[in-house]
């Protein structure tokens, strides 16, 4: 009798039996589906916060996983056009491919800044629907959990109480951080930065703060000495703070940088898991913010 209970308290936790198997692409994304799933969702994050969301192999787990998929919740805006692509093909899954109801982007909800006028190839890895990493404005998590939220619901009629519920509920939890994040950095407003790409626009343009450089000549490409020299030339005549990156690019140039300027080196966990502290989405600002105040003082 003991086994036969043992089995049935494994079965109900197994991923297959959840009301929605979903396909998360980046730990934010992962991280937003588990809060608005709760017991009803099993999530599967396809990569890690110390991975270049950028350059990701379409391995064949990756495929197996997107095969048993209900729901595919991504970035868009081109982020993961290197490697979704093949995933979602190979899957041989045809609910969760583009344009279908298993498959969900998130800049389709969110609001976009860094929209180029035009793109080529010398300028670089330029997005053209805008920078991708929208994740980093509170009020794009607002705007993305409600649409994502209502995917989920018309995937699962049944369960569609439950997931507004857990949205609102929510969206009450994060107006009030993000109310208290505003008080908080305050002392951020206005602070010049040298970044080493731009995937930290919308966390600097929430919170006032000015890129006064870039490690990186142009968009993905990397730090070479001779721009890093220039860098620190100009430096001289505009002053920066600190010099910030993200935790999963290479420490080097930022390093260098900030030696040779003396300035301090902040490392942002940029998405859920990129530090100790940043467990979950509110711990992932919290975070941020703890470490931008530390170039205040």
């Amino acid at each position: 009798m003991r086994s036969i209970i043992a089995l049935v308290l494994a079965a109900a936790s197994w991923p297959g039996l959840a009301a929605l198997n979903i396909f998360a692409c980046t730990p934010e994304w992962g991280a937003l589906a588990q809060e608005l799933g709760g017991d009803k969702a099993s999530v599967y994050t396809a990569t890690t916060a110390l991975q270049d969301p950028h350059h990701i192999e379409a391995r064949p787990s990756l495929i197996a996983r997107a095969r048993r998929a209900d729901l595919v919740v991504c970035t868009g805006a081109e982020l993961e056009i290197g490697w979704l692509p093949l995933v979602l093909t190979q899957s041989g899954n045809p609910n969760i491919q583009f344009g279908e109801r298993g498959y969900f982007e998130a800049a389709s909800a969110a609001r976009m800044i860094e929209v180029p006028q035009r793109v080529d190839r010398a300028m670089g890895d330029v997005h053209p629907a805008g920078n991708p990493h929208l994740h980093l404005d509170p009020l794009n998590i607002s705007r993305v959990a409600k649409a994502l939220a209502a995917r989920m619901s018309l995937l699962d009629a049944q369960d569609a109480t439950y997931y507004i519920g857990r949205e609102l509920d929510f969206q009450k939890r994060w107006h009030e951080a993000t109310a208290r994040w505003e008080r908080e950095a305050k002392p951020l407003q206005g602070l010049p930065l040298v970044v080493h790409h731009r995937d930290l626009s919308y966390l600097l343009a929430w919170l006032g703060m000015r890129e006064v450089g870039i490690l990186e000549p142009k968009p993905g490409v990397p730090p070479s000495a001779a721009h890093l020299a220039e860098l620190l030339g100009s430096l001289q005549q505009t002053p920066a703070k600190a010099v910030v990156r993200s935790a999963y690019q290479d420490p080097r140039a930022a390093d260098w940088l900030a030696g040779q300027a003396r300035l301090p080196s902040i490392v942002l966990p940029f998405t859920v898991g990129g530090s100790e502290r940043a467990k979950d989405l509110f711990g992932l600002y919290e975070d941020s913010i703890a470490r931008l105040l530390g170039a205040t003082k």
